[in-house]
């Protein structure tokens, strides 16, 4: 009996202890911060409007209309609707860091007599406004206030550059609106080079100077380049005759194709600071852009030309025909069981006696061969030795269904490439030729 009362004494302790011990794991876990006001109270999908003055006192009125931002004051100007969402983010989520006076004797002392920047909006009926003065001295935060209130608040200081925007700074800087995946064709023009893109079959080739495969990353670096260019600045009143701007001789036009529609961008003189004017055909604005793009329109076209002589490759190579010294050489890839009864691809020689080959080796001569580069090109007349080349190579590929014959030549120490179906020569380096020759000859 003794005991029972011992244990339901024991419960009557442990009882009271183990709920509170469960409410304060229960309890959010104290981080430290201290807990900050918000300076509004608001979502930032229920603001409808919003007005900036800029410390230069440029003024922008925005104006949602559904879900789309557009720029009502000054007008015509297309938005950028990520640069008025941060914005609108910016004001829903701002906090006051503390609160300096809540009764100022005197608003110069925060520069809030006449704010530099002012950031007003619209939400649910209701319009708000913030006042932002100076940095305080060591330069973290701002001095800021709501208007109609006396209270001077603190704000971090990396706001200012979320709100001191101008129109220029919430306008979409675009200079050519362009679908980037539907783009199927591109022209530019620098100085005496023409560049002409097509892409046919999903697949980017080089319709002129001249007709032939294209370097896949050298094409989507330029049209990467050109579909995001941005403009630096608008010229506000351009000059009626334009000779200023030398866009009636431009030193670059670019024409992109998308289906039936097309886009043309021409590039003219220097605007200073690294910058030259260009202006969207379809647009009257003229605009200033990076003058570094002038250098990429500039280069030759030839870079971007595949330099790969084959696009076989091991994987997907299934016949490798070499004609050298008159003599052919067949191989093939098979499919055989290996040793534990499972399919396994082997290449076998055909031509001129059929044979097993050391596997490795076979790699190695695959490999050499589908690894020669162009170092350039040339016209065919330039070419030494095509006529009587050191080898010819033909390779199929992809179960067959694709084929490339390249015919490879030496004159000393130059070598040269000629790929059917395409222009001119490509020059190589002799040494990779060497290296097809010893590993075929190592074969035997």
């Amino acid at each position: 009996m003794r005991g029972l009362r011992s244990l339901l004494v024991l419960l009557v302790i442990a009882l009271p202890l183990g709920w509170y011990a469960y409410r304060d794991s229960t309890k959010p876990a104290d981080s430290g911060e201290p807990k900050r006001d918000k300076v509004f109270s608001v979502e930032a999908d229920k603001i409808q409007e919003i007005s900036l003055k800029s410390e230069s006192g440029e003024r922008t009125r925005l104006q949602k209309s559904g879900t789309e931002w557009k720029i009502v004051a000054p007008a015509g100007a297309p938005p950028d609707s990520n640069e008025i969402s941060s914005v609108a983010s910016g004001i829903a989520s701002l906090e006051m860091q503390s609160v300096v006076d809540e009764n100022p004797p005197d608003l110069k002392d925060y520069g809030l007599a006449q704010p530099r920047i002012e950031v007003a909006f619209k939400a649910d009926g209701k319009e708000q406004t913030l006042l932002i003065g100076q940095k305080t001295p060591p330069g973290t935060d701002l001095y800021a206030k709501r208007a109609g209130e006396t209270k001077v608040f603190l704000i971090p200081g990396h706001l200012e550059s979320a709100f001191n925007k101008t129109t220029f700074d919430l306008r979409d800087k675009a200079v050519v609106k362009i679908d980037r995946d539907k783009l199927d064709a591109l022209e530019f023009t620098a100085g005496d080079k023409t560049s002409r893109f097509a892409k046919p079959a999903g697949e980017w080739q080089i319709a002129a100077p001249v007709q032939a495969r294209a370097d896949f990353s050298a094409i989507e670096g330029i049209v990467t380049r050109l579909t995001g260019l941005q403009m630096k600045s608008v010229v506000d009143a351009p000059e009626a005759d334009g000779k200023k701007y030398a866009l009636d001789k431009p030193a670059a036009t670019i024409k992109f194709g998308s289906g039936s529609s097309q886009a043309t961008l021409v590039v003219g003189g220097p605007a200073g600071e690294g910058t030259v004017y260009a202006r969207d055909m379809s647009r009257p604005a003229i605009v200033t852009i990076e003058s570094s793009v002038l250098d990429e329109l500039k280069k030759d076209p030839s870079e971007y030309r595949q330099k790969d002589l084959f696009d076989a490759r091991g994987f997907n190579a299934t016949r490798l025909e070499i004609v050298r010294a008159g003599q052919t050489f067949a191989f093939e890839k098979t499919k055989v069981k290996n040793k534990e009864g499972q399919d396994e691809e082997k290449w076998r020689q055909l031509t001129p006696q059929a044979r097993e080959l050391d596997q490795p080796a076979f790699d190695t001569l695959l490999s050499a061969l589908t690894g020669i580069r162009a170092t350039g090109f040339v016209d065919a007349a330039a070419a030494k030795g095509l006529s009587t080349p050191e080898l010819s190579a033909t390779i199929k590929f992809d179960e067959g269904k694709k084929e490339e014959k390249v015919v490879l030549a030496k004159s000393g120490t130059d070598g040269f490439a000629s790929r059917t179906g395409e222009p001119g020569a490509a020059k190589v380096d002799a040494s990779a030729i060497d290296a097809v020759t010893k590993a075929l000859q190592e074969l035997k």
